[in-house]
């Protein structure tokens, strides 16, 4: 089994919410982590943006989520 990066902070907090800035650096943060690349290649740098795009979206979509209870 894998363990989770340990780098990708938890952004749920009872004090405070995530900012936009927050949720799409651990975006960017998972994105590396499972593509493998730091910084894309020319040819795959839409697709790696377009990537960050979804996991920041569906994050603040979870985020939203939960919060709401």
């Amino acid at each position: 089994m894998f363990g989770m990066c340990r780098s990708i902070k938890t952004l749920r907090q009872p004090e405070a919410e995530a900012t936009e800035e927050e949720i799409r650096a651990a975006a960017l943060q998972f994105v590396r982590k499972v593509s493998g690349y730091r910084v894309p290649s020319r040819k795959n740098e839409e697709a790696f943006g377009a990537a960050v795009t979804d996991v920041a979206d569906a994050t603040k979509r979870l985020l939203d989520a939960v919060t709401r209870g």
